[in-house]
């Protein structure tokens, strides 16, 4: 049989990352990610894989960002016994990321079942516990970059760096075929870096494949061009109105990588005089482990010295306990708070948002890509109030978009990377990208490539990868989402709005007897539909 690829995860949104290849004698997952977004999204996460994981033979993990590895403690609990491979330092962050996702969703779901037994609704469990990231990372196997390493029966893989992460990489796979014929070679992306990269090197790949699986992510845009030291200067100039608004710079962020790229840039601005000298907590005990691992593995990126230095700077204040985390919204005057996630979705930021988003003199500065339904895309987009941990929330704070520190390519540099993995033989995937991504890398791909050999899978659509090309083959099984329920704002976005817009309605209504109709219409049209 030819090998069959199947999309789980990443098909027209960012997150989720999952493919299967099935070859007859082995069956691989590239990525398991955990899906984030809107709660339709999210609610894959609970449900049955689309596969069963006792038939899994290996994972190969391209890096260790959640939206990538997140569900490997549920492949595992659910029976995947297979080795996963990733590098050392991929490894080395997994081991703190994965269990933080675990306590992450213990405490959500902790919160949610205290919240569901007041309201009569029933209890929900963790997607997966402490216990079984134990198990997962007993799995994990280290490669090494440029090395082939035989992962199942006629198959093997080699890892370039990606320039995206500590140890993140692209991977290439080799399937053996008839005696007669060359191997079927594909390459999966994984997320590509910027060519700004502070910590990281410029990605790298092969040349000559048969199928390539590209990410998308900014496939659609072309940041302005600009250097390191003009993205710090730039850096300066928000921290400044923060200190002239005399109030919090608050800034979602990703606990790896990209909290050390702020803290590096924060230190350097600082040390010359650019910003004045202030706290700067880093309000993540993912980042705080995270940042150890980068000393660790200091010797293996760019600017490493530089990053050893800001971490030992008097300036930055690790916080590790919840009490420690409350007292900084009890200063007042100017600081910085950097906390996860990046997406405001979990975590700390959370509490600090709802503490700052009602002042007039705070600044959110949004450091990364904000996915739709997402409360940091929602808040990008202009929302008035917002709904955080079941309460309303005004928002008068400033909020800034600096999409300059993005661990992904932009368009022209994905063209650029696609270019340099020429000649791409068979078909072209293009994943991890909302439409406008997609759309707009498939455009610019076009002059170069056919389009009929660019395609843009949807969720859990599988194609047989032959000789002259792909071909899809049925699903077997109905969707876990339909596509229009990805990278969309869902019910659960519109209720919130509904009702924040009633909450409005009724409290500006001119006294009870106004305040009453309003209800009144409301209870009709409930009854009405």
């Amino acid at each position: 049989m030819h090998p069959i690829l199947r999309f789980h995860g990443a098909a027209h949104g960012v997150t989720g990352s999952c493919y299967e290849i099935e070859t007859g004698e082995c069956r691989v997952l590239v990525d398991c990610g955990l899906f984030q977004g809107s709660k339709s999204e999210k609610e894959l996460n609970y449900g049955d894989f689309p596969f069963d994981p006792k038939t899994v033979d290996a994972v190969i993990l391209t890096h260790a960002h959640i939206d990538h590895s997140g569900l490997l403690p549920k492949l595992v609990r659910l029976g995947f016994a297979g080795p996963i491979f990733a590098t050392l330092p991929t490894i080395d962050l997994c081991s703190v990321m994965l269990p933080d996702s675990a306590h992450i969703q213990e405490m959500e779901v902790e919160n949610l079942n205290r919240r569901n037994a007041q309201r009569g609704r029933p209890q929900v469990s963790p997607i997966y516990a402490v216990a079984d990231v134990a198990a997962c990372m007993r799995q994990f196997r280290p490669v090494q970059y440029d090395v082939w390493t035989t992962v199942g029966t006629g198959v093997r893989t080699r890892y370039w760096n990606a320039g995206h992460l500590l140890g993140s990489a692209s991977v290439e796979i080799e399937i053996d075929r008839d005696k007669t014929d060359a191997p079927l070679r594909l390459l999966f992306s994984g997320d590509i870096g910027p060519g700004q990269k502070l910590l990281q090197v410029e990605p790298n790949g092969p040349k000559g494949v048969d199928y390539l699986v590209c990410e998308s992510t900014y496939g659609d845009r072309d940041r302005p061009e600009f250097s390191r030291d003009q993205r710090r200067a730039m850096l300066g100039e928000e921290v400044r109105r923060a200190v002239a608004s005399q109030g919090p710079l608050i800034i979602p962020s990703f606990a790896v990588e990209r909290t050390q790229e702020l803290l590096v840039d924060l230190f350097l601005l600082a040390r010359n005089g650019s910003i004045p000298s202030g706290p700067i907590f880093v309000d993540s005990p993912l980042a705080t482990r995270a940042s150890a691992i980068f000393e660790r593995h200091a010797g293996e990126i760019e600017s490493g010295d530089t990053l050893l230095a800001a971490l030992k700077s008097g300036d930055i204040r690790f916080t590790e306990t919840v009490e420690q985390s409350k007292s900084i919204n009890r200063l007042s005057g100017f600081f910085i708070v950097i906390a996860a996630s990046g997406m405001c979705d979990a975590g700390r930021i959370r509490h600090h948002l709802k503490a700052n988003l009602w002042r007039a003199n705070a600044s959110i500065m949004m450091a990364g890509y904000q996915a739709q339904g997402s409360l940091g895309r929602i808040l990008i987009d202009g929302a008035s109030r917002v709904r955080i941990q079941g309460d309303e929330v005004n928002v008068k704070a400033r909020i800034v978009s600096f999409d300059l520190y993005s661990g992904h390519a932009d368009a022209t540099e994905l063209v650029s990377w696609v270019a340099n993995r020429s000649p791409v033989h068979g078909t072209i995937f293009l994943t991890h990208g909302e439409d406008t991504g997609l759309t707009g890398l498939r455009d610019r791909l076009s002059s170069t490539f056919a389009s009929e050999r660019i395609i843009l899978p949807l969720i859990d659509d599988a194609y047989e990868l032959g000789p002259s090309g792909a071909r899809q083959v049925d699903l077997n099984r109905p969707r876990r989402l339909t596509p229009e329920k990805v990278a969309r704002l869902d019910w659960h976005n519109d209720l919130s709005k509904l009702l924040i817009e009633v909450t409005d309605q009724v409290n500006t209504a001119a006294d009870e007897r106004g305040r009453a109709a309003i209800i009144r219409r409301l209870r009709r049209a409930l009854v009405e539909d």
